[in-house]
This record gives C-alpha cells, structure tokens and sequence, in this order.
C-alpha cells in the first residue's frame, strides 16, 4: 500500500504528542533548492525554507558534499572531550562576521534556544546580576528560560504556570502600531521605576527583527538609544539573530545595519544549512566569565553541522547571496505591493532584505487583525502548491523565507499564487 499524507498523518496522531503542532497536513519526501516534494509526488514551492533555515535552499551541492567528507572523517567526539578543527575554524569565522570592534569569542550549541539560555547564563556571569528585560511579541525560545522571554503566552507556554521569574517585559517600537521610539524606551524606564533597579538587570534581549512577533523592524534610533541605555547602566544587549542571521535581512548579521553593535549575539537556524548548530559569540571578557565545565553540551558543535556551516559561509561568499537576498527582497515586495493595491485587507507589506511580512487587516483597519483571512490564505495557497507561513501576535501575519537561491521564475509563481488566493478569498 502507498503512502499517503492522510495516513501518515493517522500515524503521527496516534504516535506523537499534540503538543509538537503541523502547520500544513503534508509530510515531504524529497526537496531541491526551493521546492519541497510530497509523498504522494506532488510538487510545492517553498516560501517557509524550514522557517528561516534554508537561506541556502534544499540539499545545496556544496553543503552536501562538505558534510559527506566530513562523514568519511568522524561524526563525535564531544568537543569537551577531544576537540576537533572545524569547531574551531567556524568560531574564528562567527568571531569575524559579528559586528562589534573588539574581540570575540564563539560558543557553540545546538538549537537556537538553548543559544539564548546560554547568553543569559554568560550575561548573568560577566555582570553579577540576573535581572533580563525582553519585549513584547518576542519569540526566543520554547525551553523554560526562553519561554519567560518569549512574548506570547499561547501556544507556546499556556498550560505550563509561571515561568521563570526575574524577567521584565518592554515595548517593541512599532510605528504601525503606535509604539515609537520614545513609547519603546520610556517603557524601559518604567521597568526601572517600577520593577527593578537598573543594577539588577544583567541582559536586555531584542530581535533586530521580530520573528514569531510579526517582522517589525527595530528602528535604527533605538537601538542606538537602547545601546546607549545600556551602557549607562552597565547592562548587557543580546542580540537574538536567531531568525536575522546567516543572511535573511541583506547582511550577514541584521546588526550590521543598526548603527551599533551587541555584547552578545545569538544566531542559529540557516547557519549551517539544515544541519543543527546555534551559538552565542560576545565580547572575549564577558565570554570568558564562565569558568571551564560550565558551557558546552554532549552534542554542542557536531563535526557534521560544523562542516555544513563553513560550507554556508563560503556559498554566500562564492554566490553573492546578500546581493541575492536584496533582489529577491526587492522582486518579492514589488509584487506584493502590487496585489496590495488591489486589496485593503493588506494593511502593510514590509522587509528587510528577503524577511518579508504581509499584514491583514478586517477592512484595513488596523484595529482589527484578520487572522481568519490569514489562515484561509496560508491553506488556500498549500492547496494551489505554495507552502506560506503565518505569524504575529495575532496571527495576522503572513511572513516569506524564501531560499536565497530561488530562482526569479519560482518567485513569480509563488506571487502568482498569493495573488490568486487574495482574489479569491479577500
């Protein structure tokens, strides 16, 4: 008997918690560069790319072949127990490509969250403090510490009680949504007045731009005044590029185009192409304040995912692909401004180099997020053979992560399909 999705998805229900959701009823067999295949054969263009981790595409060549050499060489050693060169080189190069003029350090992990808890622990270390400021509509993590910096109570920790305390919530400036700069700010200066002493705070933790939250983009002002902020008191920025980094806004790293720089960067997702490594690189001082034993991980830093990540690095460098991402940045929004002029459900299309949003509104009125219409859109293109994802606070947001490496012509198919279903549904 062939397989189908309907009775693989039987089997999933029956066989994996419910907890760990499905956005699209679709298992994949086979995928290239920007096109996933079904196990019932049926071809979809990717504009999910495994939610910003295949900056890269599918199976790139050059990663696949690094990654077997390195499967001829070792697959573990555990870095703290015999310690291998691809480690090594990948830090040197993360140190290189963070932005900041100091020196650096490189941790690597495995997932983004587990980055994020060990940027707090390092935070917490350097400064001798454990107070964290986050803002709202974050998203950092599902593990218990990131689940108290994440912004969003359902799905992602509803049921679970209280998360970990010390942790302080701020706004994220949104000029669509009436939050400036000043409002953004003057609630840091609440958390002050209000929850703890600047002296207790050992971290404040922004996106550059928001994920899960909606694709907002940090205006450059405040960052500036955030970083200003935060060397009045002493307190340690964490950047969570995560989602930003390995390329998706048009420079490697989305600070890069902030005006200043973190103490302590987190990145993961596209890095190594699918392969899973996540990490944290900082400032050498403030890296350096956790005694030896007290970062690592039995599978932190595999040999593979190393091999697949300076692969990554040496793609984006040999393709262009940060000029890429602003091409397809710019031909994607050309396009979806376009159907937005046809439709005033679309309240705002934005980007920053290929992170792309399209945000619905119940007759344009942004007082009223359209989530409903979002997943119709999100299920209406599955069926037309485009894979999109919804985001947001309020689920209102349809959000493109496109592989780089897509080609113009699957672009214009994939906007030819949300075209379609706008028409059909809005």
């Amino acid at each position: 008997m062939s397989k189908t999705n309907e009775s693989l998805m039987q089997r999933r229900t029956a066989a994996v918690p419910r907890g760990v959701g499905q956005i699209h009823p679709i298992f994949a067999e086979s995928a290239k560069n920007a096109t996933v295949t079904d196990v019932e054969g049926r071809e979809f263009i990717d504009f999910a790319g495994g939610i910003a981790v295949l900056n890269t595409g599918h199976l790139h060549p050059k990663i696949i072949a690094a990654v077997q050499e390195q499967l001829t060489k070792l697959t573990h050693t555990c870095f703290q127990v015999l310690a291998y060169e691809p480690y090594v080189e990948l830090c040197e190069k993360i140190n290189a490509k963070v932005p900041g003029d100091f020196t650096k350090k490189t941790l690597l992990v495995t997932t983004g969250s587990e980055a994020v808890e060990n940027a707090v622990k390092i935070a917490r270390a350097a400064t001798g403090r454990t107070g964290v400021i986050a803002f709202t509509g974050a998203y950092h993590g599902r593990t218990m510490m990131t689940l108290g910096l994440t912004g969003k109570v359902v799905p992602y920790s509803a049921g679970m009680g209280l998360m970990p305390g010390g942790i302080f919530r701020a706004q994220y400036p949104c000029a669509l949504h009436g939050v400036s700069t000043d409002d953004a700010i003057a609630s840091i200066e609440r958390v002050f007045k209000n929850d703890a002493e600047p002296k207790d705070i050992a971290a404040i933790i922004i996106e550059p731009v928001q994920g899960e939250g909606g694709f907002y983009v940090a205006p450059k002002d405040f960052m500036q005044r955030l970083r200003a902020l935060c060397d009045q008191h002493g307190i340690l920025l964490i950047a969570d590029e995560v989602q930003t980094g390995a390329g998706r806004t048009g420079t490697f790293f989305a600070m890069e185009q902030m005006g200043v720089s973190a103490d302590l960067t987190t990145f993961a997702k596209s890095i190594a192409g699918g392969f899973p490594v996540a990490g944290v690189c900082g400032k050498a001082e403030y890296m350096d304040a956790i005694a030896p034993g007290g970062l690592g991980g039995t599978y932190a830093g595999s040999p593979i995912a190393c091999a697949a990540a300076l692969a990554v690095i040496d793609v984006f460098e040999e393709e262009k692909l940060l000029e890429r991402c602003h091409a397809v940045g710019e031909h994607l929004v050309t396009g979806l401004k376009a159907i937005q002029t046809k439709h005033k459900v679309i309240g705002d299309v934005r980007a920053l180099g290929a992170m792309i949003a399209i945000e619905l509104f119940e007759d344009g009125d942004l007082h009223k997020p359209n989530a409903a219409l979002t997943a119709a859109v999100v299920a209406k293109a599955r069926d037309k053979g485009l894979i999109l994802l919804s985001c947001g606070t309020y689920g209102n947001v349809l959000r493109v992560l496109v592989p780089l490496t897509a080609e113009d012509v699957l672009l214009d198919k994939g906007l030819a399909i949300i075209d379609e279903c706008f028409d059909e549904l809005a």
